[in-house]
C-alpha cells in the first residue's frame, strides 16, 4: 500500500468518526453522552467502599503486621550480644521490614484518605451545581 492511499484511507476513517460524533444533542436511544458505552463510572457508594476498605485493611495491617517486630529485635541483640555475626543479618531484616510495613501503612492511609476526600468533594461540588442552577432557573422564569 502506498503512502498516498494508506492516507486516504486514514482521512476517510477520521471523518467517518467525525460525522458519527453528535454535539449538542441527545443520543438516538437516550441516555447520557457517552451513548452508554461509558468507560469509567463511579458512584459515592462505590468510592467510601474502597476508602474504608483501605482503612479496615490498615487498621489491621497496622496490628498483624507489628507481631514480629519485638522479637525479631530482641533476637538480633541477643545474637549481636552473643557475638553472632546473624545479629546484625537479623536486625537488617528487622529494619527492612519496619521500612516496608511503614510505606505500605502510609500508602493505605493516602488511598483511604484521597477517596474521603473526593467523595466529599463531589458532594459540595453536586451542592454547588445545584445553587448555581437555582438563578438560572429564575431568569428563565422572567424570560416568559
Amino acid at each position: 500500500m502506498s503512502f498516498d492511499e494508506e492516507w486516504a484511507q486514514l482521512r476517510e476513517a477520521a471523518a467517518a468518526r467525525r460525522s458519527a460524533m453528535q454535539l449538542n444533542s441527545l443520543p438516538a436511544e437516550g441516555g447520557g453522552g457517552g451513548g452508554g458505552n461509558a468507560d469509567l463510572v463511579v458512584n459515592q457508594d462505590e468510592l467510601g467502599a474502597i476508602g474504608n476498605d483501605a482503612y479496615d485493611l490498615r487498621v489491621r495491617l497496622s496490628k498483624q503486621g507489628d507481631h514480629a517486630r519485638p522479637a525479631t529485635f530482641d533476637a538480633a541483640i541477643a545474637l549481636t550480644n552473643g557475638n553472632f555475626a546473624s545479629g546484625s543479618a537479623v536486625l537488617k531484616v528487622h529494619d527492612f521490614w519496619q521500612t516496608h510495613l511503614k510505606t505500605l501503612l502510609d500508602s493505605l492511609a493516602h488511598i483511604s484518605n484521597h477517596l474521603d476526600y473526593t467523595k466529599a468533594q463531589h458532594a459540595k461540588d453536586d451542592v454547588k451545581v445545584e445553587g448555581d442552577l437555582a438563578p438560572i432557573s429564575k431568569l428563565t422564569e422572567y424570560m416568559k
